[in-house]
């Protein structure tokens, strides 16, 4: 049986059995810090193309602009699906103060059932790891 999350909240973490409450199961998550601090990675997760001197969602042609679908100013931003081949997909971020400048970010991806078959899954999770712990932290000078 397929886990559908039809109201299209954002996902909740994930309990013992891998799902969340919503239905939504873990694909995929990385941890890794950002320079700046947590309110600076927020607004560049919440506004991405704000500063086009320094663009990192840098698209691919199977991949769309995400909506922002919850934000809780500065630990979490949750958008929805980059991949119209996964509208179910939904991508949450959880940003923590590193305790010196930085910010611990953890992106992780989240799609309902059946998890893609693991190319497609390796191709999602190669994506979001570019585009955060590459794009997105070279915007910061790393």
């Amino acid at each position: 049986m397929s886990r559908r999350n039809p109201s299209r909240e954002p996902a909740a973490p994930p309990r013992a059995d891998g799902a969340t409450a919503t239905g939504l199961l873990e694909a995929g998550s990385r941890r890794r810090n950002q320079p700046p601090p947590p309110a600076v990675v927020f607004e560049a997760l919440t506004e991405p193309d704000r500063d086009p001197a320094r663009p990192w969602l840098r698209l691919l042609d199977d991949e769309q602009p995400p909506r922002i679908l919850r934000a809780e100013h500065p630990r979490l931003v949750v958008w929805s699906s980059l991949w119209p081949r996964r509208p179910d997909a939904q991508v949450r971020f959880e940003l923590e103060f590193d305790g010196t400048y930085g910010t611990e970010l953890r992106w992780t991806l989240l799609v309902s059932e059946p998890l893609p078959d693991q190319s497609l899954l390796g191709h999602l999770r190669k994506r979001m790891n570019q585009l955060v712990n590459g794009n997105l932290r070279r915007t910061f000078g790393q």
